[in-house]
């Protein structure tokens, strides 16, 4: 036992201790300042490639005197970071709400030989602290006096009661921290104490487990990745395009128009002029509504999350949970309901049940308050929360019985006494209740001995708690006295578990189903944690074994080349302590898994941190929740598939986005690399380009951000980790519709420039207008990417697509008719608007008749 004074530290003590040591406060994480926040959101990559664009287009505007196109670049850059950052902003707000934290409750400590409260914040190192049921351990100590005392460890070993003793001899060599040392944050649940503070503040073990759970990981999202390599490929394919169309114009003016029998500064005129036009180019390779769509897509799935409680502190993290290949759970809270709850009670002897009720009721501490809450001792409370279920009122039945003598439990002793004068029957009654072993050697034989013992071995093989209940009449003065006389009724043994949430087996199995690995971490015992693992579906006796099991012990004391072979097949860890999660979440990282973790306890907040997505709960610790990306309003599992979803069908409409994009852009580079060449220039205006980049690019992202997840894609297995985002079916649609829509308007170029050796405004204004209901259409096409149905389906569903979808015709329609000299329009006659419409649909028909035929084919 550690040596301490009795009478407590005197003030120059405490004052010298707190100059050494600090103050008892865990310094809070720092939350990012808005224009932190903000200044984030240029990291994208491919906004960082559209700064690169509108500095280019600033350059033209300057030598052209035309300014539209890099206002219309700049304000889709505005309207991309201030969008992300005012949905980010706002998560934070509410989180904050959510999760603050209170250093200054009073605590009871002895100083100078007098017990006095003070603030949390001003316990020092040596301190004798007094600790009560009901009360949260304000400090790391150990202890000097323990009476009943058990201690809720959920926050940092996931055990909701740990038996806490100064006796070494009945110290657990299987608990993850020492029975004499009690945690900062964890909460006595029954009994008493005295300990001596050893660490304060950041020092303690939630200190260091918050230091942890504020490193900055350097793991970047799957989305970040795919979005990296997309801006590179669209930089080199902009420069490669702009290289070589800069050196055929070059040589055309050289050998078809006489370039160098020009004077020098017309030289000089017509290459700056092919140069920037090879620049402009890299400008149109850009496809400016892609981050606005991106931006979007996350934004209205963090509004959509909330509503199914997901509350989403980091943008990311919407699209990161899609790609999850692991989900690293811990079991308290969890998966199970963090509340001790009584499955069955056996009866021995043929007491009635009310005087049973009566000795439970009795021999108990523990109270349910109005709402049904434990006050006290879970296991205690679980006990009365059955006789509750079973119609008894145990408040009536303790407040009728006269209590003569008690004795606690302790972690010694093993069982509780309590000797009353019935209010039932009148009788003097002994009343007994704790370990079966214990309580059943105090019995008289009853010849039951092998037939309750294989019940109790039944019960443990299921890892729940077993409490032996046992009576006598007595008339012994005192609990002990009575105890040794023996002789005892052994009465009835209750089996006590935390039970498995109800919704969690199905949940597990949409994941297992979706091709994600579920691995629970537990400070729980094995046989615990493989219960629970099998009443969830995780674990099969026949399949699984020792190589898919492992404790917290075996996995520090194995080195990470070790581990890398193993942590992929892991599908256990028990006795784990709070760093280990945290370890295997980098181990799994490393074997290429996309990771996210839940947790509720400040145990695993440094692997929230760390993980691709960290999930807390939102009963959690503050700690835990800081850590998270994600906070689960219910708690649930189910929470967790439904996130999948989300993310899953969330990538997928970036997809479709991207492959609108591209095609646009794969277009009308092909149109303007064609047109350079032959010396036709793009009949669009720049007015009418910005409305087809920018206005139409925000209404298209709007329109595949508003697409419903589907369930379908729970069925397919998670995206390779460094799977691009553009895939063979999305290059091989963008070639096939941009080469439709590269060949309708090409052929209305050449056929009006062969016929009528130009192009009138009428002309002019159909070719507008095709080009725009062509990629009308094509949304249809990219709504219907990797879709097992027609994109006619679930109409309902997608109102807002076909909303936007028919407000972008409107508008096409109202541009034409009234924007005159602004657009360069003039107003078309009905006939002409059922052609442009009629014969640009062929696009989606045709489309759609694909997908038809190819659904077709796989289902044959």
């Amino acid at each position: 036992m550690k040596p301490y004074d009795p009478q407590g530290l005197t003030p120059d003590e405490v004052a010298e201790s707190r100059l050494r040591h600090g103050e008892n406060v865990i310094t809070p994480p720092k939350d990012d300042s808005a224009w932190k926040l903000f200044i984030e959101k240029f990291k994208d990559p491919i906004i960082r490639i559209l700064l690169v664009a509108a500095v280019l287009s600033l350059v033209i505007a300057f030598i052209e005197k035309e300014f539209l196109e890099p206002i219309g670049i700049i304000c889709a850059i505005i309207l991309a970071t201030c969008v992300g950052f005012v949905f980010e902003w706002d998560a934070m707000r509410r989180f904050r709400r959510l999760n603050q934290v209170n250093d200054d409750t009073p605590v009871k400590v002895m100083r100078s030989g007098a017990v006095c409260e003070v603030p949390r914040r001003e316990v020092v190192v040596g301190d004798l602290v007094c600790i009560e049921n009901g009360e949260t351990v304000p400090a790391d100590g150990e202890l000097v006096e323990a009476v009943s005392l058990s201690i809720n460890e959920s926050t940092l070993t996931g055990e909701p009661e740990v038996a806490k003793t100064v006796a070494e001899e009945h110290f657990d060599p299987e608990a993850t921290y020492p029975s004499n040392v009690v945690m900062r944050g964890t909460t006595v649940v029954d009994g008493y104490g005295m300990m001596v503070v050893t660490a304060v503040g950041d020092a303690t073990e939630a200190g260091r487990v918050t230091e942890q759970a504020t490193v900055e990981s350097d793991e970047q999202t799957p989305l970040n990745r795919q979005l990296t390599r997309l801006s590179r490929m669209i930089g080199r394919v902009g420069i490669v395009l702009s290289v070589v169309i800069f050196g055929a114009m070059l040589l055309k003016a050289i050998f078809i128009g006489g370039l160098l029998e020009e004077d020098w500064l017309r030289i000089v005129q017509q290459v700056l002029h092919i140069f920037m036009v090879s620049v402009a180019l890299i400008v149109m390779a850009v496809p400016e509504g892609l981050p606005m769509s991106i931006t979007l897509s996350l934004a209205m799935s963090m509004r959509r999350m909330l509503k199914t409680n997901n509350l989403v502190r980091r943008m990311h993290a919407c699209e990161t949970m899609g790609a999850v290949t692991v989900i690293c759970t811990d079991k308290t809270g969890t998966l199970t309901q963090n509340k001790m709850h009584v499955n069955e009670v056996v009866r021995y002897d043929a007491l009635p049940l009310h005087d049973f009720a009566e000795i439970v009721a009795a021999n108990s501490t523990a109270f349910l308050d109005a709402e049904g809450r434990i006050i006290g001792n879970p296991t205690e409370g679980a006990l009365l929360e059955w006789l509750r279920r079973g119609g008894e009122d145990y408040a009536a039945l303790r407040e009728g019985a006269e209590i003569e003598d008690r004795l606690t439990f302790t972690t010694e002793r093993k069982y509780m006494a309590t000797i009353i004068r019935s209010g039932v029957s009148g009788r003097r009654i002994l009343c007994v209740k704790g370990a079966p072993e214990i309580v059943r050697a105090m019995c008289a034989d009853d010849g039951r001995g092998a037939e309750i013992g294989e019940r109790l071995l039944a019960f443990q093989n299921r890892a729940m708690r077993t409490l032996a209940v046992a009576w006598a009449e007595t008339e012994a003065g005192d609990c002990e006295t009575a105890v040794r006389a023996g002789g005892l009724h052994f009465a009835a043994v209750a089996a006590i578990s935390d039970p498995v949430r109800g919704d969690v087996p199905a949940a597990v199995k949409a994941c297992l189903d979706a091709g994600i690995a579920v691995k629970i971490v537990t400070g729980d015992t094995p046989a615990t944690a493989r219960e629970i693992a099998r009443q969830i579906g995780l674990w099969d006796d026949a399949a699984d074994g020792e190589r898919n099991h492992m404790t917290g012990t075996e996995f520090a004391a194995m080195s990470d080349e070790e581990l890398l072979g193993r942590v992929q097949g892991l599908k256990i860890m028990s006795r784990a302590r709070p760093l280990d999660k945290q370890r295997l979440v980098r181990l799994l990282q490393q074997c290429g898994e996309v990771v996210a973790v839940t947790g509720d306890g400040t145990n695993d907040a440094p692997a929230l941190n760390f993980a691709n997505v960290g999930l807390s709960m939102g009963t959690g610790t503050s700690v835990a929740k800081d850590a998270s990306d994600i906070t689960l309003l219910d708690d649930s599992f189910t929470s967790i598939a439904t996130a999948v979803m989300w993310g899953r069908s969330l990538y997928r409409n970036i997809q479709r986005f991207v492959l609108f994009q591209l095609t646009i852009n794969f277009a009308a580079i092909v149109v303007c690399f064609v047109g350079a060449i032959f010396g036709t220039d793009l009949p669009l205006t720049v007015v009418q380009i910005l409305w087809v980049n920018i206005i139409m690019d925000t209404f298209a992202a709007m329109a595949m951000a508003s697409l419903p997840p589907n369930p379908e894609v729970m069925l397919d297995k998670p995206r390779p980790r460094d799977e691009f985002i553009i895939t063979r079916a999305m290059a091989r649609t963008i070639f096939t519709c941009g080469i439709v829509v590269v060949a309708v308007l090409l052929g209305m170029m050449f056929w009006w420039t062969a016929t009528a050796g130009g192009m009138n405004e009428v002309q002019l204004t159909l070719f507008f207008s095709v080009f725009v209901f062509l990629q009308f259409w094509n949304m249809f096409n990219a709504k219907g990417f990797e879709t097992k149905h027609s994109v006619f389906t679930c109409v309902r569903g997608c109102r807002e697509f076909f909303l936007i979808l028919l407000a972008i015709g409107i508008g096409q329609v109202l541009i034409v008719e009234v924007g005159g000299e602004v657009f360069r329009t003039v107003p078309l006659a009905w006939r002409q608007w059922a052609w442009v419409i009629g014969g640009t649909s062929l696009i989606a028909v045709g489309g759609e008749l694909v997908r038809a035929v190819r659904r077709r084919v796989g289902r044959s």
